[in-house]
């Protein structure tokens, strides 16, 4: 509604990124956009068209576990815009190489959803106050002229859910004294370590995003042979307190997804490869059929 002026190019490999390349399909205002579509486990890069005013990319498609590296289309003239809501403070990108960089905290900021957060450029901001006098109808929830107004005054035109903000406050201060970016990255590499080197030495298991390069250092998705059902493992951990391993109902794979987050213990991620191979051990095999 703010931010694409005429038409946006979309990097979709998943859920999430599809989402957004629907939505500026079915918005009337705007022409068609250019999808860019990769298969599932592998993620596509922004071409350079002149046609084109939004690069839309996102930096982690949760349902896949799959990252992409922020870069600047070379000679691009149009804004990059970033889906950053699993990424923002467990993924590293460097600031130069986007215009706005938005997400939710209800992930590597341990907080909850429901809160829309943007750092903008100075070209995103242009962009915004350009959209923002025109006729273009905004409604003012989703204004990002009224959006921005508040900002500069710290004020927000709803009133958000103060937990919300305690949460989010509480892990930002966390990370800062930990040294920010570099050690929340570091954190979650390390976690991602344990899992990708776990399920490359296991017999039944292996990561679905083939390349190292590609795969998630905050969600990775792990696929089973056959003779595991992963649901059944998910269920076995879930009925153990162990919660939230089930994969992207969506992508229909036999596998499990597991959040790699600041927040949480590297060795907690140790003890769940752990916890998998003996409920896996204990299971029945099944026929490979």
């Amino acid at each position: 509604m703010g931010l694409i002026e005429r038409r946006s190019q979309h990097c979709c490999f998943g859920e999430f990124s599809t989402k957004f390349a629907a939505v500026a399909a079915g918005a009337p205002h705007l022409e068609d956009p250019q999808r860019l579509e990769r298969p599932p486990g592998t993620h596509p890069s922004p071409e350079v068209d002149d046609t084109i005013d939004v690069y839309a990319l996102t930096q982690n498609e949760t349902s896949t576990g799959v990252a992409m590296p922020i870069e600047r289309p070379t000679r691009a003239e149009g804004l990059v815009v970033v889906d950053a809501t699993s990424a923002a403070g467990g993924v590293r990108v460097d600031p130069t190489q986007f215009d706005v960089y938005y997400f939710a905290p209800q992930k590597c900021l341990a907080s909850d959803g429901g809160l829309w957060i943007a750092a903008c450029s100075p070209a995103a901001i242009g962009r915004i106050e350009h959209i923002g006098s025109t006729d273009r109808w905004l409604p003012p929830s989703v204004s990002l002229p009224i959006a921005l107004e508040n900002s500069r005054r710290d004020q927000t035109y709803n009133t958000p859910a103060l937990a919300t903000l305690f949460l989010l406050a509480e892990q930002l201060d966390w990370m800062l004294e930990h040294g920010g970016l570099d050690w929340t990255a570091a954190r979650c590499e390390e976690s991602a370590a344990i899992v990708y080197g776990w399920a490359g030495e296991h017999p039944h298991a292996e990561p679905f995003v083939r390349d190292p390069a590609d795969r998630s250092p905050v969600t990775a998705t792990i696929d089973f042979d056959d003779t595991i059902d992963a649901a059944v493992v998910a269920a076995s951990l879930r009925a153990n307190g162990i919660v939230d391993t089930e994969p992207y109902r969506k992508l229909g794979r036999n596998q499990l997804r597991i959040a790699l987050f600041p927040a949480i213990e590297p060795a907690d991620v140790m003890a769940l490869t752990r916890c998998i191979d003996f409920v896996v051990d204990a299971l029945p095999a099944r026929s490979a059929t």
